[in-house]
């Protein structure tokens, strides 16, 4: 009787026992979100023993005073509420945190917080937006980027896909390779490329393409809620490439600039007699014969006012474009670049390769990637004041111009062939004041002005003024339009157009070349939102070596024996 009565003195703490079953099987069904066997399990068990704990406490009653009376009975009462009021509270305060997320930025430049440009634009969207960023495995870096956007509006979401796992959305949207991200504006189906990120892992790069930035996302939105679009007109009427698919076309080219928002059309001066006013970009792709002096008119006077020309030619060709590339700097060696650097052996030695590019938007996430140009000829600037020049495209140290490519087998010679690494295309820029004239190619006196100035005066910006308007007052005017903001013109001039041409645009980075060239003249990536990207600055501390030095002993010898003779000058006086 005795030991019956103590082992049920210890039943008692079964009851600590059964709540915690309840506990851990009421949490064990939230978070998987489904009640299955074994939550439950857990919930019965814990009313089990909560149940022979109630038996154990009926049955002592009658052997020893009411247990809600006793001391100890009050005690764990006492801590058991406390204890619930505790997880109670602990949950409200989860539960608060989780639906009303605050976040403080207490960086210098706020680093980690959305441009109120972005903010202002992803709160006032009117349609649901579904960012699709095609990585394998994103980084968390690009993951709190998005989420930034969301936490703005529900409107905006996003989402990581594995392009290998669900290649009927790649084919949807039109994606071409792994990191590209592309904002759907739902449930119109209208896209908009974004940019290509470099595939990760974990939290480092494996590539040149970079993380997700603020300032591309944020200009795509804006594109795609405004659908706003750039026109590229492509010059037709000299023997260049057709923009339609037949022989020579670059229609995978136009295909690219149109999945990317650029409205591609075909232009023929003489029968248009006019360049139209919404041209974001001219592209004049190989032309095979001279173009008019009218012509050759309407295009400086298109530039003059702030336009923007993309001119690739090939040798063996007289496009007739010399005094208007002159007037730029521009010169096109007619010698054919030769490359003996043996990466294009199964092609030929006239089909030169590129793996160096310049320091410029149009290149500048190319890395080492190689791009080929069959029978490409070099490109010359001389530097003029008014004028930016970047180089572009560079050959290989191994590579030459030659002069006389029908001497077989080919081999440098000093005397007449120029020795590399050549630049094969540049890009400049020119800044005018002068305001935009009407692009007519029909007035005479444009067309004999034209010759008297072939050479690179010093200023030639005053040309277009002379041109533009008959009256001797250019200086007037343009003191009168003080609040005119300078007109910045653009130009690409590259020796070869075949890079372009269907079948050879999908070698190496032949696409990227062209369609960011043309990107950039058509000021696609201009942040009308005016966001720029914000940079950490540099707080480090530079130390000499006798300083490094003196602060480590300071760390580890110092301020230690300075504690251990207080510690024994305490010590010794109390003793």
């Amino acid at each position: 009787m005795k030991t019956l009565s103590t082992n049920l003195k210890y039943l008692k703490y079964l009851f600590w026992l059964g709540p915690m079953l309840v506990v851990a099987g009421a949490i064990a069904g939230i978070v998987a979100g489904s009640f299955s066997s074994i939550p439950l399990g857990l919930v019965i068990a814990g009313i089990v023993v909560i149940g022979l704990w109630l038996v154990q406490s009926t049955y002592a009653e009658t052997t020893r005073p009411s247990f809600w009376s006793q001391r100890s009975t009050q005690v764990g009462a006492n801590a058991l509420i406390t204890t619930l009021a505790v997880i109670a509270i602990l949950g409200l305060i989860n539960y608060l945190a989780a639906n009303n997320v605050g976040r403080l930025d207490v960086t210098e430049n706020q680093l980690f917080s959305l441009a109120p440009e972005t903010q202002q634009l992803v709160r006032n969207l009117k349609q649901p937006v579904k960012v699709w960023v095609f990585v394998p495995q994103p980084s968390a870096r690009d993951r709190e980027l998005l989420e930034s956007y969301h936490r703005q509006s529900e409107r905006l979401s996003y989402e990581f896909v594995d392009p290998n796992l669900q290649p009927s959305l790649v084919q949807r949207l039109e994606v071409k390779t792994n990191g590209d991200v592309v904002a759907e504006l739902q449930p119109e189906g209208r896209k908009q490329y974004v940019q290509t990120i470099a595939p990760t892992t974990g939290d480092s790069l494996v590539g040149e393409g970079g993380f997700l930035s603020e300032v591309k996302l944020t200009s795509a939105l804006e594109q795609l809620v405004s659908n706003r679009q750039s026109f590229a007109y492509v010059i037709q009427g000299h023997g260049e490439h057709p923009i339609e698919q037949t022989q020579g076309a670059i229609s995978q080219a136009v295909k690219t600039l149109k999945d990317k928002n650029v409205a591609v059309k075909p232009l023929n001066l003489l029968e248009t007699a006019t360049i139209p006013t919404d041209a974001n970009v001219l592209v004049l792709a190989g032309p095979q014969k001279p173009l008019l002096a009218p012509e050759i008119k309407a295009l400086e006077a298109y530039l003059n006012g702030g336009g923007n020309l993309f001119v690739m030619v090939d040798p063996n060709t007289n496009p007739g474009l010399d005094s208007l590339l002159n007037g730029w700097g521009v010169t096109v060696d007619k010698r054919i670049a030769i490359d003996a650097s043996g990466r294009l052996a199964q092609l030929g030695p006239a089909f030169s390769s590129v793996s160096q590019y310049g320091d410029h938007p149009i290149t500048k996430d190319f890395g080492n990637t190689l791009s080929i140009y069959p029978l490409a000829q070099p490109i010359d600037v001389k530097t003029q004041t008014n004028i930016k020049s970047t180089p572009l495209l560079f050959t290989s140290d191994r590579s030459w111009a030659e002069s006389n490519v029908k001497e077989q087998p080919l081999k440098f010679d000093p005397a007449t062939d120029r020795q590399g690494p050549l630049v094969l295309g540049f890009a400049l820029t020119r800044t005018s004041t002068a305001p935009a004239p009407s692009p007519s190619p029909s007035p005479s006196p444009s067309a004999s002005a034209s010759p008297a100035t072939p050479s690179p005066s010093p200023s030639p910006s005053p040309k277009p003024s002379a041109s533009a308007s008959p009256s001797p007052s250019p200086s007037p005017a343009a003191n009168a339009s003080s609040d005119q903001k300078p007109k910045e013109a653009r130009l690409v001039v590259m020796g070869n157009s075949r890079f372009a041409e269907d079948g050879a645009v999908n070698q190496g980075i032949n696409g990227d070349v062209f369609i960011n060239s043309v990107r950039w003249l058509s000021r696609a990536d201009d942040q009308s939102l005016s966001i720029r990207p914000k940079e950490a600055k540099n707080r480090r501390l530079g130390l000499s070596a006798q300083q490094a030095s003196l602060a480590t002993w300071t760390a580890i010898a110092i301020l230690p024996l300075i504690g251990f003779a207080a510690a024994f000058g305490v010590w010794w006086r109390r003793r």
